[in-house]
């Protein structure tokens, strides 16, 4: 079977593969097309996802095996309707901190790590030092936030909020 053909059977559209983006990985397109499955659904079964790619139950379970065990696989988790559970409001929040010593990048980490409202960080490279994503129920749950977590975030100088009107795309990555 060839790899177009794992390709295809998975997606309706046609992205580069994870070995032609990263030409040293040992991923393979049968590699890759799994990693695409399992990122839309995390539950399939081995017989299901050897089905959509071509192979058999047990060469898929051999494949997601490995690429658990590689660390290309890192987890599997529930993807959560915030709307339903009361937090349907999506904030992108930009960070400028005082400086961006190891101490303070450090400390500020740790107190995003202990927020239950942020769902992501991310360090940036620009006119920010972090990208932060929370999730609220309304703009008086986001004052919440800001009055008592994000303003005593350590080293904080500067917080600017954009709030999503609608969710449009939300994948897992690639």
């Amino acid at each position: 079977m060839g790899t177009k053909r794992a390709q295809t059977r998975i997606a309706s559209h046609t992205y580069p593969t994870l070995a032609e983006t990263a030409p040293n990985s040992a991923v393979d397109a049968f590699d890759d097309a799994i990693l695409r499955l399992l990122e839309r659904n995390g539950r399939a079964t081995n017989f299901e996802v050897g089905e959509a790619v071509g192979l058999s139950a047990s060469a898929a379970s051999r494949r997601i095996m490995a690429l658990e065990a590689s660390g290309a696989i890192r987890g599997y988790r529930a993807v959560v309707n915030d709307q339903l559970l009361g937090k349907g409001v999506t904030v992108y929040i930009r960070v400028t901190l005082e400086k961006q010593s190891s101490s303070v990048l450090s400390a500020f980490e740790a107190g995003v790590r202990r927020s239950g409202s942020i769902v992501s960080c991310h360090l940036m490279a620009g006119q920010f030092d972090y990208m932060l994503i929370a999730k609220v129920a309304d703009i008086e749950d986001y004052g919440r936030l800001h009055q008592m977590e994000l303003s005593r975030l350590p080293g904080v100088r500067r917080l600017e909020t954009s709030f999503a009107l609608r969710d449009v795309l939300e994948t897992t990555g690639r």
